[in-house]
């Protein structure tokens, strides 16, 4: 009998010091998109929701490479990125539209996006991770000479 190949579930890290409507939405718009959510913070039963410690848990797991990427909300999104970006390894980009979404994939390598639960609907969500998780890193000589230099930043 040959094994069973098992297919390769993308793991994304979801974190949050608030869960609601926007967060909900995340969840569910990953586990359509064939993801599975790790879930950190306000999200998750007994985890600590302060925005520092959910800025960085996600940061941690995406840094060991427990999950391939990261999504982080806030109130503004910001104190949740500065955090997560303190952690080696992570390149947080806080997006409001999908072309920044879309161009911190492309031109940053970043592999963490971070929201406002103040500023983004659920139907902008959408169209931000469709435009994150449908962008490559740019493969271009300049572009990954830049995102090197970030990475060696990090030793």
């Amino acid at each position: 009998m040959l094994p069973v190949e098992q297919s390769y579930i993308m793991r994304i890290a979801l974190g949050s010091d608030l869960s609601c409507e926007l967060t909900g939405a995340i969840e569910r718009r990953l586990r359509e998109r064939g993801f599975e959510p790790v879930l950190f913070g306000a999200l998750r039963s007994g985890a600590d929701a302060a925005w520092p410690s959910v800025g960085r848990a996600v940061g941690e797991a995406v840094s060991r490479g427990d999950c391939a990427q990261g999504i982080l909300c806030c109130w503004t999104g910001t104190g949740v990125s500065i955090a997560a970006n303190k952690v080696g390894g992570v390149r947080a980009a806080l997006c409001n539209d999908a072309q920044t979404a879309r161009g911190a994939r492309v031109w940053n390598d970043a592999n963490v996006l971070a929201l406002s639960i103040r500023s983004v609907t659920p139907a902008i969500a959408d169209e931000i991770i469709d435009a994150w998780f449908s962008a490559q890193p740019s493969q271009d000589g300049a572009d990954r000479r830049m995102i090197n230099d970030l990475k060696r930043m990090d030793e």
